[in-house]
């Protein structure tokens, strides 16, 4: 911990992150959280999960902490073959079990952990 930051400079900036979190959520869902939205604003949030879910997995793909930081072809793979189930079948539960099924049995055959 830095010398310079004592308990209660932490507990003030854990606070007002708290603050601010429950602020930027209460203006979403307490303030129009029974209005009906327009449309417009319902047809963007349908694409939230497609926006948000690659950028989660990507660093977990692309710089793995298991391997140091390098691409793994396990895991590179693991990620083409559930993308490409997916956009062939558009069924999630076959594109998940699929590419899980890639990851481990690519793991399996490279002997990598």
């Amino acid at each position: 911990m830095n010398p310079s930051m004592d308990a209660g400079y932490i507990w003030t900036i854990i606070i007002v992150l708290g603050v601010g979190t429950y602020l930027i959520r209460f203006s979403f869902l307490g303030l129009i959280g029974g209005k009906d939205l327009p449309d417009w604003v319902l047809r963007h949030l349908r694409y939230t999960a497609v926006a948000v879910l690659p950028g989660l997995v990507a660093p977990l793909v692309l710089w793995p902490e298991a391997t140091g930081g390098e691409v793994d072809p396990a895991r590179l793979s693991a990620a083409l073959v559930t993308f490409g189930v997916g956009l062939l079948t558009r069924n999630v539960v076959a594109a998940i079990t699929l590419g899980g099924a890639t990851l481990f049995g690519m793991i399996w055959l490279t002997g990598a952990y």
